[in-house]
C-alpha cells in the first residue's frame, strides 16, 4: 500500500513537470497565419473609467502641534512671556455688570422704601451677649464725622479704579488692555454691590446706632421702635466691602502688570490701609459692628480676586475639567450610569 502511494506522488510530480513544456507546445501549433494577423488596437478608456482607474492621492496626516491628540490639559495660545493677559467678552461680561447693578439698584430702592419692617431690638436683649469684639460698638459715643469719613475713602477707592484703566493702557499703548482692565474693575464692583443688598436683606442685624438710641429710651413710658428700614441693615458693611473690592482688584493687575517691580507692593499696602480706614470710621460712625466691617472686607477682598483670576487668558484657553457619563443597565429594567468628572486644578 506504501508503494502504491509512492507511485501516485511520482506522477502527480511528473504531471506538474510536463505542463510548462505541453503549453509551449500547443502554442508553438497554432496556424502561422494567426500570428501573422496584426493585433487590434486597444480601445481608448473613457473618462469616467479613467478618473475611476486613477490613483487617489494619498493623504498625508498634518504634524502641526495643534493636530496633535492629548488628555492633557494644554493652552492653545502661550501668554506673552514675562506677564499675564486678560480676555474679555463685551456682551457677556456687559451683561452680567447691568444684571448685577440692576439687581443691587433694584434692592436699595426698596429698601428706601420703608416697607420693609426692621429688625426690633427686644428690651431685655443683654448687650453683654453680643460677641466680645462688637461690645464695644454700643457703648460709644459715635463720631458724626466719620461716617463722611468713610465715604470719603471710599471715594479714593472708586476713583482710582477709574484713573487705574487709564494708565495701563497708556503704560501699555494698548486701548485693549485699559477696556479690559475696566470691564474687571466693574463687573467685581457690582458683583458685590448685589452680594451686599442680598445679605443685608437676609440678616437684617441692627446697627449699633439703633442699640445706642434703644438704651436712650429704655426709659420711656412706651417701648423703643425704630421705622427705619436702613437701621436694621448692619451686616455686613458694604463701604468695607466695596473698598476692599477696588483693593483687591487693583493688587490683582498690578502683580499681573508688573510682576518684578515694587508697583504691586505699593498698591496692596495703600489697598490695606484704605480698606483699614474706611472700616474703622464705619465702627466709629456707629453704622457697623467690628465683625460687619471684618466680614464686608473678607467677601469684598475675595470678590475682588476672583474676577480678575476668571478673566486670566491662559486659564480661559486650556481644558481643565472633563465630564464622561457611561450609561450602565441595571437589574428589572432600571436604568443608570457612571458619571466621571475629573481635571486639573
Amino acid at each position: 500500500m506504501l508503494h502504491g502511494r509512492a507511485l501516485a506522488f511520482t506522477t502527480a510530480l511528473g504531471a506538474l513537470a510536463l505542463a510548462p513544456a505541453t503549453a509551449r507546445a500547443q502554442e508553438s501549433s497554432q496556424p502561422a497565419h494567426a500570428a501573422a494577423e496584426p493585433e487590434a488596437a486597444p480601445e481608448a478608456p473613457r473618462p469616467e473609467a479613467a478618473a475611476a482607474i486613477a490613483p487617489k492621492p494619498e493623504v498625508v496626516p498634518s504634524h502641526a502641534p495643534e493636530r496633535k491628540v492629548s488628555l492633557e490639559p494644554k493652552q492653545a495660545k502661550l501668554p506673552p512671556k514675562g506677564r499675564v493677559t486678560f480676555d474679555i467678552d463685551p456682551i457677556a461680561d456687559g451683561a452680567m455688570i447691568a444684571v448685577s447693578l440692576g439687581f443691587a439698584g433694584t434692592l436699595a430702592l426698596v429698601n428706601s422704601t420703608g416697607e420693609i419692617r426692621p429688625q426690633q431690638i427686644d428690651p431685655k436683649f443683654d448687650t453683654s451677649n453680643l460677641i466680645w469684639i462688637d461690645r464695644g460698638a454700643v457703648t460709644q459715643t459715635p463720631d458724626p464725622h466719620a461716617s463722611s469719613y468713610s465715604t470719603i475713602g471710599l471715594g479714593v477707592a472708586v476713583a482710582y479704579a477709574v484713573v487705574d484703566p487709564i494708565l495701563s493702557g497708556v503704560r501699555e499703548q494698548s486701548v485693549q488692555t485699559g477696556l479690559a482692565d475696566a470691564f474687571m474693575y466693574a463687573e467685581a464692583a457690582s458683583f458685590t454691590l448685589a452680594m451686599t443688598n442680598v445679605v443685608k436683606m437676609a440678616v437684617r442685624r441692627p446697627r449699633p446706632i439703633a442699640y445706642i438710641e434703644a438704651d436712650a429710651h429704655k426709659n420711656d413710658d412706651t417701648p423703643y421702635t425704630n421705622s427705619s428700614t436702613d437701621s436694621a441693615l448692619s451686616f455686613f458693611s458694604g463701604h468695607a466691602a466695596l473698598t476692599a473690592t477696588l483693593g483687591a482688584t487693583a493688587t490683582y493687575l498690578a502683580f499681573a502688570r508688573s510682576p518684578h517691580t515694587a508697583r504691586p507692593w505699593i498698591t496692596l499696602v495703600l489697598g490695606v490701609g484704605l480698606t483699614t480706614f474706611v472700616s474703622i470710621e464705619r465702627v466709629r460712625a456707629g453704622a457697623h459692628f467690628p465683625t460687619d466691617v471684618i466680614a464686608g472686607s473678607i467677601a469684598g477682598a475675595g470678590m475682588g480676586l476672583v474676577v480678575p483670576h476668571l478673566h486670566r487668558t491662559d486659564d480661559i484657553k486650556q481644558r481643565r475639567i472633563w465630564v464622561g457619563f457611561t450609561p450602565v443597565k441595571a437589574y428589572e429594567g432600571e436604568r443608570g450610569g457612571l458619571l466621571n468628572v475629573s481635571g486639573v486644578f
